[in-house]
Order: C-alpha cells, then sequence, then structure tokens
C-alpha cells in the first residue's frame, strides 16, 4: 500500500497538506452569479451602513445548475456561508431566518459537499486565499505566504485578513507533518524502529514550529477587533440563545424547523486531529475525563465529544482520511511493545506528545487574550451607542463565554490541553504530562490538573 497515494485518493497534499493544490476560486465566472459576487465584492460596506439584510433580501432566487467543477461549488458554498453569516449577524440583533434565496442554495450546495449550511473552517480560511500578484506558479510548494491575502471578510479590516492568514499558513507549513505521519504509520507496518525514532523527532520539532506560527496571530490582529468586530460573525447557530437566537437555532427559507449548528472554529482543523489521531490522544466530552494514566483508551465516550462532531463540519473526504488514519495508527501501541528494548523510541514520542501539548497552551493563551480579557474589558470598551452584535454583546451576570463553535470556552481547551498528555509513554512522560510540573512536587501523582 503507498500512504502517498492514499493522501491523494483524499484530497491530501504533500505540499499543501489539507489546503488545496491550487489557489481557489476568486469569484464564480458565470455572469448569471453576479447578484451573489456584487455583494461579496461590497459586503464589508453593506454591513458598515446596515444596508446588508435589505440588498439579500431583493436578490433573485438562483440555480446552481451552471456550476460544474468542485472548485465552483466551494466557491458557492463560500459565497453563500458569508452571505448568510452577514444577514443573520449583521445588525443590532440578530434574526433567527435566512431568506429563501440564500437558504435554499446554501442546503443544495452544502449537500453537495458533504459539509453543513453553516459557516464553516473550509469557508473562512482554507478555501479563502488567494495570491496577491499572480505568479503564474503550478507548483504550491513554490508559494509565496507572504503574497497571500484572504478572497473575502466580513469587515475590511487587516486583522480580519490576518486571522484567517494565520490558519492557511498553519496548514500549509502542516503539510510536512502529515507526511512525517504517514511515513510513522509506515515504519510501524515495516517494524522499521530506527526510522520511526527519526520521523518523531522530526514530527515534535515542526509541532514546535506549529506552535510559533500561531502565535504570528498577534502580529496583525488586534484583540480588541477581533472580539467585538470579527468574531461575532463567525458564530453559528447552535447554543446561542443567550445571545439572541431561537434555542432550537435559525430557519432556513420557508422551512418549518429550525436548525442549530456550530459557527467556525479551529477544531474543525483536520490538521490538528490528525496529530491526535496519530498521537493516540483521546477527547472525552468536557466535565468527563478520567483520572490521567486510567483507562486512557479504553471505555471512552469520545464518540459522543465535542471535538467528533467537528468532523461533521469538515470537508466530507477529510473526516473520511482521518478515519482511514485511525484504521492504520498503532503508534502508540508499537512504542509501548518496545519500551523496554528503545528508550529513544519512548522518548521521541513523549516529546510528541509534550510539543502537542505545549501547542495546546500556546492556543489557550490566544483565547485568553483574544476572547476571555477582552469580555472582561467590555463594559469600558467603546461608547454606548456603539454597535454590538451577537457574542460581542454584554453577556448576563454569571454566564460564560462561549467559543464561536457553542462550547463553554476554558473548560474545553483546558480539558482538551490536559487529555493531550495522558497517552504519554514513559514513566516520567506520564507523570509530567498528564499532572503538570507542579503537581510533581505538591499533589498526588495522578491528580488532574484543573487549573
Amino acid at each position: 500500500m503507498s500512504l502517498a497515494s492514499l493522501m491523494n485518493d483524499y484530497d491530501v497534499f504533500p505540499s499543501t497538506g489539507f489546503l488545496p493544490s491550487k489557489v481557489p476560486l476568486a469569484e464564480l465566472p458565470q455572469e448569471y452569479y453576479k447578484p451573489w459576487e456584487s455583494i461579496m465584492k461590497e459586503l464589508p460596506s453593506l454591513i458598515l451602513t446596515k444596508r446588508i439584510r435589505g440588498v439579500i433580501d431583493r436578490i433573485p432566487l438562483l440555480s446552481l445548475s451552471l456550476l460544474s467543477t468542485v472548485e465552483e461549488y466551494r466557491r458557492a458554498y463560500q459565497v453563500l456561508c458569508f452571505l448568510s453569516h452577514a444577514y443573520i449577524w449583521g445588525a443590532s440583533d440578530p434574526t433567527n431566518r435566512i431568506p429563501k434565496q440564500v437558504a435554499v442554495p446554501f442546503l443544495e450546495v452544502s449537500e453537495k459537499l458533504g459539509l453543513p449550511p453553516v459557516a464553516t473552517y473550509a469557508a473562512t480560511c482554507i478555501w479563502n486565499f488567494r495570491e496577491i500578484i499572480p505568479s503564474g506558479q503550478d507548483n504550491p510548494a513554490k508559494w509565496d505566504l507572504d503574497n497571500l491575502t484572504s478572497i473575502n471578510t466580513f469587515t475590511g479590516s487587516i486583522d480580519e485578513t490576518w486571522f484567517y492568514m494565520v490558519s492557511v499558513f498553519f496548514e500549509f507549513k502542516g503539510a510536512g507533518a502529515i507526511k512525517l505521519g504517514m511515513e510513522a504509520i509506515q515504519n510501524v507496518m515495516d517494524n522499521d524502529t530506527q526510522s520511526l525514532i527519526n520521523n518523531l523527532q522530526s514530527l515534535a520539532e515542526l509541532v514546535d514550529y506549529l506552535g510559533s506560527v500561531m502565535m504570528k496571530m498577534e502580529e496583525m490582529c488586534d484583540p480588541h477587533i477581533f472580539y467585538f468586530r470579527i468574531r461575532p460573525f463567525l458564530a453559528g447557530w447552535k447554543n446561542m440563545q443567550d445571545v439572541g437566537l431561537d434555542k432550537g437555532g435559525v430557519y432556513y427559507g420557508e422551512d418549518p424547523t429550525p436548525r442549530g449548528y456550530a459557527g467556525g472554529s479551529n477544531a474543525q482543523s483536520s490538521l490538528i486531529q490528525f496529530l491526535d489521531i496519530l498521537l493516540g490522544v483521546v477527547h472525552h466530552p468536557t466535565g468527563e475525563r478520567p483520572a490521567p494514566h486510567k483507562n486512557v483508551q479504553e471505555n471512552s465516550n469520545a464518540e459522543n465529544s465535542f471535538m467528533n462532531e467537528m468532523r461533521f463540519y469538515m470537508p466530507q473526504k477529510h473526516r473520511e482520511f482521518l478515519a482511514k488514519v485511525e484504521e492504520l495508527s498503532t503508534i502508540r501501541e508499537y512504542v509501548l511493545k518496545h519500551q523496554k528494548s528503545s528508550p529513544e523510541l519512548i522518548l521521541s514520542y513523549d516529546a510528541c506528545i509534550a510539543m502537542l501539548k505545549s501547542f495546546r497552551d500556546k492556543h489557550i493563551q490566544i483565547v485568553t487574550r483574544y476572547v476571555i480579557l477582552q469580555a472582561k474589558k467590555s463594559k469600558k470598551m467603546g461608547s454606548s451607542s456603539t454597535m454590538r452584535s451577537g457574542l460581542a454583546k454584554q453577556k448576563a451576570h454569571g454566564s460564560e463565554e462561549r467559543g464561536t463553535g457553542g462550547t463553554a470556552l476554558l473548560p474545553f481547551l483546558k480539558q482538551c490541553r490536559d487529555e493531550t498528555g495522558d497517552p504519554a509513554a514513559g514513566k516520567w512522560g506520564r507523570r509530567i504530562l498528564s499532572d503538570g510540573v507542579m503537581r510533581l512536587k505538591y499533589s498526588k501523582p495522578n491528580a488532574i490538573n484543573e487549573d
């Protein structure tokens, strides 16, 4: 079996990873779809002038019959995602219905692509980039990341473009991690311990680098602008009754039953879930993490977890790829089987776990700066007449800050971080990665880190 050809079968590429192998389509070429594309060109201005709903209400109901390529379907999906979220969240008070001229084609294109009809990580990030100056490069490995920008934004701001592009950089640089991971799976199949050690060491270094890529967010995306201006548009319609939506979600056109979908979330990154699957990291429902080292891989309710739910929001071939990797990857089992004969293998595997846990620590730092601290400052920020919509509105006293995916934000992220250390293979690694350095001295070895 060629694992390289397996990647291509699932739209996963050696040079771009989960990004497409060529720059996405920036505009539908058919004149017929000009009513959509005309709004997209002026979307930030229409939101700024509070005219977005009226303009969308007047466009005709268009058919998808003129679309022919997967790139065109992806572009249509992206357009309808942006229009839907602009319509719901683009005023002081959200509305609970998407008009049929958007809802009908949105439902149809979503079914075609195997994605939910809501803004996803795919729509806002992995299918939302273009070259600033066309290079004519057919080889994506030669893409200049300084020559890429987003196709569309809600706000027209540099901050929003940078927010999306950091994820594009992350996915692009993460292609190497997928290659190393697939090679590591092959090493296990070949019983090639030394090559597995080498690939795990390289993977640990690359995951550490990916953490520094994520921290680039602070270079060009201001936390205040993100929290109050960008983030509200990324919210879905699940668990959003505290910010003005009905409990059931929103109505699509004339459908009599509302639908609730989570919004765009980094948990929808196939790359992050690939690393979890590869290394044997298991996530449980929030609040149901077992004690470290006890039945980490067994008797898990992980199929009910938010992380597994997020696969529904990934492109269909990508989630099929993750399911295939779950079948193939036995790296942790192999490491445990050879722990006595190869201490270096244990060290290399635990280094990967350590770097992935460090990555999640950095993610918590970003979320704290961009969401939690901004929420605490909200009473003092802006004038009383500044428009606040959705997630940017002041929360009721005692209510918990939720992510765009609808989760209780910090409890979810902290548990994911702590669970990442649980599969550590070495005795010392299990203590330091599951319990945390401070607990080695002051707590029992199996105490759960609940900071």
